[in-house]
């Protein structure tokens, strides 16, 4: 029972931990929060969150077919990624606020294109992996003894630790959200467009470089 709650704490650092990072999902997380209402920013962090899973299963049991896949063709993985990134930041960069952002119980447009796009966003950094392994490594999260129903829990908690760290985000986000008018957010896609922009052009060049090497 003690290697269970101790196991299950762990996790929770762990899914905290690994969501944290301000990469384009957390940028997109923020700007659709203020866009489109909280909903629509938890759901970008929910397919967040199952793409972090996804890659934590792999992480842990070794699936070799996939791990190997990844690990050979992460550099064009991230270079068809970063090109998805590029088309959605000259989206972001070029769409208009909708003049009812501040109803605060407005509905997202669609939760299953928030949690698509949040999934792919996070999906087609592959380099996550890295993070995780050196994650698991400090919190020893991988520990002799732990039997199945161990995993499982870990498992549900790291999910559970993501979705905190997105609640939260969103919670504080959505709460300012009010103090903003159609200018600021125009400004904030703006920005957020050219941030992303930024994030998928370092990609390309890193991507091009490893596979030119």
């Amino acid at each position: 029972m003690e290697l269970l709650i101790y196991t299950i704490l762990r996790a929770l650092v762990v899914g905290i931990v690994i969501s944290a990072p301000m990469g384009p999902v957390g940028v997109l997380c923020i700007q659709r929060t203020l866009n489109s209402g909280r909903l629509s920013g938890f759901y970008t962090g929910v397919g967040a969150a199952i793409s972090d899973l996804f890659y934590c299963l792999i992480t842990c049991f070794g699936l070799s077919l996939i791990e190997d896949f990844i690990t050979d063709n992460q550099s064009i993985i991230q270079l068809i990624g970063s090109l998805v990134l590029v088309g959605f930041g000259i989206y972001l960069f070029r769409k208009k606020p909708m003049p009812g952002f501040k109803n605060k119980d407005s509905a997202p447009a669609s939760p299953r294109n928030d949690i698509l796009t949040g999934f792919l966003f996070t999906v087609s950094n592959p380099l996550i992996i890295f993070l995780i392994i050196g994650i698991f490594a400090r919190m020893n999260f991988l520990e002799a003894g732990m039997l199945w129903y161990h995993y499982v829990g870990g498992f549900i908690f790291i999910a559970v630790g993501a979705l905190l760290w997105w609640y939260s985000i969103t919670w504080c986000v959505n709460k300012v959200r009010t103090h903003f008018n159609l200018r600021s957010m125009w400004l904030i896609n703006r920005i957020t467009g050219t941030i992303i922009l930024i994030f998928a052009c370092v990609g390309i060049i890193t991507s091009i470089k490893a596979l030119a090497a």
